[in-house]
């Protein structure tokens, strides 16, 4: 979906959301309040630049509204593959991101994510995946490796990835296979403004991704074997 459209469609009710660079920022009010909306659009690559810019409306936001909602729309191909970015430490600026998303979260901020186009690599890692509850449209592509770029990491074949993906979810991409690992709780489609009103008010259970990974069929040991290592820590 396109990106005018779907602020629209989310934020009927009127926002503010400026986009500079391919990041977004402002606010939005919805049946459940005032938000604060971050976001990427346009498959950005996301560098140093775009990781403190967003950063800085997280800040913002939690600094004067501590437990206001942050809604995230994920549209990004991933990390800025640049010499200079790569130089200044990229990882570092990541860090820094997903540190103020951590602080909002303590300080009684909701964080919601949707991805509405791409979600790849250390672009979605940062953010996007930060969230509390993250969600998809239909059309939505989740990976966060691409099978040929974990072929080169892993020293295994393609072809044998690609025969592990027809199987398991853990290697394939495809926002379906991400629902069914419970890293995406739910695909929106309808009305989208009454979906983000549910996800804004449902009540914060903490992480339930092995959960729902494990009932879904998508990640079968997951659970367990983190209960397990709970277990022998206590």
């Amino acid at each position: 979906m396109e990106l005018t459209p779907l602020l629209d469609a989310l934020f009927p009710l009127g926002h503010a959301v400026t986009r500079e660079d391919d990041v977004l920022g402002g606010t939005a009010t919805t049946a459940a309040g005032e938000v604060t909306v971050i976001g990427t659009a346009n498959k950005l690559e996301v560098g140093v630049d775009h990781a403190l810019a967003l950063a800085a409306t997280v800040l913002a936001s939690t600094r004067a509204y501590p437990q206001r909602p942050i809604v995230m729309l994920v549209d990004t191909a991933g990390q800025r593959l640049a010499r200079r970015d790569e130089m200044l430490g990229i990882n570092s600026y990541f860090a820094h991101l997903a540190r103020t998303l951590d602080l909002a979260r303590r300080r009684g901020a909701p964080l919601v994510s949707l991805v509405y186009g791409e979600s790849v690599s250390g672009g979605f890692l940062s953010f996007g995946l930060m969230a509390d509850r993250i969600f998809a449209l239909p059309e939505a592509q989740v990976r966060v490796m691409d099978l040929r770029a974990m072929a080169r990491v892993t020293k295994q074949p393609l072809e044998k990835l690609q025969a592990l993906s027809q199987s398991s979810p853990v290697f394939a991409p495809g926002v379906e296979n991400y629902v069914r690992m419970g890293a995406v709780e739910a695909v929106w489609e309808g009305d989208l403004a009454q979906a983000l009103v549910e996800a804004l008010q449902a009540p914060i259970t903490g992480d339930q991704r092995r959960e729902r990974g494990a009932e879904r069929g998508g990640r079968l040991l997951a659970r367990d074997v983190a209960a397990a290592v709970a277990a022998g820590e206590a």
